[in-house]
C-alpha cells in the first residue's frame, strides 16, 4: 500500500461506523472530511479530543466538512462512547486496522515500561476533492481541534 502524501488524493475506502452505517470514502465527494485516529474510547485524552471536536462541529459544518473519529473498538464501545458524549458525528471502527494501516497511524508505543503496537493520534484533513491537504501526527490534545478548524477555513 503506497503511503497518503499532502497534495495527492487518499485511496477509496469502507469501514464500518456507528449508526448502522458504512463509511466510504467516495460518498463525500464534494464534502471536506476530517479523520481522527485516537487510541481507545472512553479514555481521558481521546473523551477530551472527541468533547473538542464535538463543540466546533457546527463551525466544521458550515464549512461543507464532516468529522469522523477511528479507533480499533468495536462498534458496541462506539455506539456507547458516542452516545455519552452526545457526539453529533459517527465513529469508525476499524478492528481489522485496515484503515489505521492506510493512513499509517499503528506505531510502537511505551506504557508502563512496555511495548506495544497502537494507534498513534492522527488526524487527516481531506479537501471535497478527496485530496489529502494535511497531516498531524502525535497530536497533542489541547487546541488541536482549533488548529484543524482554522486549517479547514484556509482551504
Amino acid at each position: 500500500m503506497s503511503e497518503l502524501v499532502t497534495g495527492h488524493p487518499v485511496p477509496n475506502f469502507s469501514a464500518p461506523a456507528t449508526s448502522e452505517t458504512t463509511f466510504t470514502l467516495s460518498e463525500f465527494k464534494g464534502r471536506n472530511i476530517i479523520i481522527y485516529f485516537y487510541p481507545k474510547d472512553s479514555t481521558p485524552g481521546c473523551t477530551t479530543e472527541g468533547q473538542n471536536f464535538r463543540d466546533l462541529y457546527d463551525q466544521f459544518q458550515a464549512l461543507d466538512t464532516d468529522i469522523f473519529g477511528v479507533s480499533r473498538d468495536g462498534l458496541k464501545s462506539h455506539e456507547n462512547f458516542r452516545a455519552k458524549q452526545a457526539f453529533p458525528f459517527d465513529l469508525i471502527s476499524d478492528k481489522d486496522e485496515a484503515v489505521c494501516k492506510l493512513f499509517d497511524v499503528i506505531k510502537l508505543k511505551k506504557l508502563y515500561g512496555k511495548e506495544h503496537l497502537g494507534i498513534e493520534r492522527s488526524t487527516f484533513l481531506i479537501d471535497k476533492a478527496g485530496v489529502l491537504r494535511q497531516a498531524w501526527r502525535k497530536v497533542k490534545v489541547p487546541g488541536h481541534a482549533d488548529e484543524v478548524l482554522e486549517s479547514v477555513k484556509a482551504l
